[in-house]
């Protein structure tokens, strides 16, 4: 029942916004529409969906999105509502919240990390007790 729900949120979102190769976009962006960078911005992006930064792309950049991909550089801060994957040519120079952090090997991610509860989970979980021998 979860993935039906995703495919009809996604089909709605309709086409992914492009900044492509070569491109050079400075400001503010909020989109409710996937978002993929090839080429450079500067400014803060929110959305609502997926923002992927392309490999070989630089943000300078303030990202608030559901989930964020980062195969190119990011020089910022980045608050993923669920998931942040760094890909093994990704490059994180700023602080990361996010429910789940995927760094691939080579992936770097030079900043401070903060996992936030994951939105779907309704309860904390039981923290384990653990049991220490004791010297003797």
């Amino acid at each position: 029942m979860k993935k039906s729900r995703k495919k009809k949120k996604q089909a709605a979102q309709g086409p992914a916004t492009l900044i492509s190769q070569g491109s050079l976009v400075e400001g503010k962006l909020s989109c409710e529409t996937d978002l993929r960078i090839d080429g450079q911005f500067q400014g803060d992006i929110e959305s609502t969906a997926h923002v992927t930064i392309g490999e070989g792309a630089v943000a300078r950049s303030t990202i608030t999105a559901v989930e964020v991909i980062v195969a190119g550089t990011v020089y910022g801060d980045i608050n993923a509502e669920e998931k942040l994957t760094i890909t093994r040519t990704g490059q994180m120079y700023g602080d990361v919240a996010a429910a789940s952090l995927i760094i691939m090997e080579g992936g770097v991610l030079n900043g401070a990390s903060h996992m936030n509860h994951c939105p779907e989970s309704s309860s904390p979980a039981e923290p384990l007790a653990l049991h220490r021998p004791e010297a003797g």
